[in-house]
């Protein structure tokens, strides 16, 4: 026992040091008026393999909690809206959503080709210009105070869409990954899309009367009884090949009443602690010494896309009948890059070996530019 000590105390002062770095970056963003998130990602680049002052830490610890960052940060988001305004939005937003994918995916595609990839690793690159980063964005809205902005129904209704996508892609790109043939992409496909649609039935449907059954007036069993049910449809979610992150998202969609008040309240610290993490996390695990060859490609591609996911937001705030100033808002909080694009480019890491540096560094860029951006714009 005496043994382990002081390996147990090596990594809680690390932590502890961690943690409390990150309340300084806090305070710092604080105090000048911006986003703390572009801070977490370089203090996250700075101590990580190849960073400045790299930590011995344990990986398995500090991913689960980034991990659990992110189903925070999607479960409180879908807190905000009942099954039936997402169901609104989500029929109303089906042509912004075929128009976000021709955008910002086909960029992707065309760079992997220009630059000699196969067609495969070119479609990964695809995916990784495509999708924006729902937990940075849902992270912006609070922080920013956007969440009931006429113009946040639409951005959320373009993220659920991607998430959605993903559900198909993914499970899609790791049949092609493994050499599986159509009937196996098929299934696959087949039951990602069930998973989604049944999950969001029961949402929809039986949101409001689960949400009396499981209401207690103890804060901590209302706690212990939605976190333990965020982390179970959201594991049993990932086991079914769907996004980890939508499972959060529809548990979100079905608390409903008072109950989602309570909730919020008691969940709103843990998401911010968790959240951090999942920003520190990321920056971490990217590898500076791999950044600047790809840093050329990466800036132009990201600027391009930049580009086209703020006429996205424009334009989908436009059908809404958005003023200017919020088709601008809209635009620029969905720039951000971040946890979808890096699963993806880890699927093809053996694939093309350019894949993980420029994508890293693509997502990256974005997600410091894109809280910067979404700030700048009032």
């Amino acid at each position: 026992m005496d043994s382990t000590t002081p390996d147990l105390s090596h990594v809680l002062i690390e932590l502890g040091l961690i943690v409390v770095s990150l309340a300084i970056l806090a305070r710092i963003a604080s105090r000048w008026g911006f986003s703390a998130i572009p801070l977490y990602l370089l203090a996250g680049l700075a101590f990580g393999k190849g960073g400045l002052a790299p930590l011995n830490l344990s990986g398995g610890f500090t991913h689960i909690g980034a991990e659990i960052g992110v189903l925070l940060l999607l479960f409180m988001l879908g807190l905000e809206y009942t099954g039936g305004e997402l169901v609104a939005n989500l029929r109303s937003a089906l042509p912004v959503a075929v128009v976000d994918f021709v955008l910002n995916f086909t960029p992707g595609l065309i760079a992997g080709l220009l630059l000699k990839w196969k067609l495969l690793p070119a479609v990964l690159l695809g995916g990784v210009t495509y999708v924006s980063s729902s937990g940075v964005i849902a992270k912006l809205l609070a922080e920013l105070r956007r969440l009931n902005n006429p113009e946040t129904p639409a951005v959320l209704s373009i993220l659920v869409l991607e998430d959605l996508a993903m559900a198909v892609y993914l499970p899609l790109v790791a049949a092609l990954l493994a050499g599986g043939g159509p009937a196996r992409m098929a299934l696959s496909v087949s039951l990602a899309l069930a998973t989604v649609l049944l999950v969001l039935a029961l949402a929809v449907r039986y949101g409001v009367p689960l949400s009396r059954i499981v209401a207690h007036e103890s804060d901590e069993i209302v706690l212990l009884t939605v976190f333990g049910a965020v982390l179970l449809v959201a594991g049993a979610a990932q086991r079914l090949q769907v996004s980890a992150a939508i499972g959060a998202f529809l548990v979100g969609i079905a608390v409903s009443g008072p109950m989602a008040e309570q909730t919020h309240r008691l969940l709103a610290p843990l998401r911010d602690l968790f959240a951090a993490t999942f920003f520190f996390f990321f920056g971490l695990q990217i590898d500076p010494g791999t950044l600047p060859p790809a840093l050329p490609a990466a800036v132009l591609l990201g600027v391009v896309t930049a580009f086209t996911k703020v006429l996205t937001g424009f334009w989908a705030t436009r059908r809404t009948g958005v003023d200017r100033p919020g088709r601008l808002r809209a635009g620029m909080a969905l720039v951000a890059r971040g946890e979808f694009s890096i699963v993806i480019a880890g699927l093809g890491a053996g694939l093309e070996p350019q894949l993980g540096p420029l994508s890293a560094a693509y997502v990256l860029f974005l997600a410091v530019l894109g809280p910067i951006l979404a700030r700048a714009v009032k």
